[in-house]
């Protein structure tokens, strides 16, 4: 049984965060994701959580132990198991009521960090130059290197063809 796949729904939410434009709103963002509930998030929490973004951009450049530990010594994150509105047990990384920047904060920190003691080669960014997308690997075999079959193909054609012109 595999109980939490390249880090769950908490990696791929901190993906969408940092794919994010730079003025998308994060409330609409979050709630797309499936992280419930969001509540209104305040000029504070907006300018807290872009902060956050650029932390978790970081994880995607350079994932390793030290980081990871810093980016959870940052949370106020508390797991605890958690039974509410007829959900099956679950875990929450931060209290209920904190305000939603913290438990976002706590939320994609454990994601990404169940993710690289998992495997820590899922947490990826395009390697096509110019591309700033960053992906968690859910594929098979664990080894891709493009963050759309676009930007593979690009790559690709490219290199073909300065072998022709070679």
């Amino acid at each position: 049984m595999h109980f939490n796949p390249y880090g769950g729904v908490a990696a791929e939410i901190a993906v969408r965060l940092v794919n994010a434009a730079p003025g998308e709103d994060l409330g609409r963002l979050l709630m797309a994701s499936g992280y419930q509930p969001v509540g209104p998030i305040d000029a504070r929490q907006d300018a807290e959580l872009r902060r956050w973004i650029r932390e978790l951009d970081a994880v995607f450049t350079n994932p390793s132990v030290e980081l990871l530990n810093a980016l959870l010594a940052k949370t106020t994150g508390r797991p605890y198991i958690s039974v509410h509105d007829g959900r099956a047990p679950h875990l929450h990384y931060a209290e209920e009521t904190a305000p939603v920047d913290e438990r976002v904060k706590a939320y994609t920190a454990f994601g990404l960090a169940a993710l690289f003691c998992e495997d820590p080669t899922r947490i990826g960014r395009c390697a096509r130059e110019g591309c700033d997308v960053v992906f968690v690997d859910t594929s098979r075999n664990g080894r891709r290197r493009f963050c759309t079959t676009r930007c593979s193909t690009r790559v690709h054609v490219a290199e073909h063809r300065r072998r022709l012109d070679g």
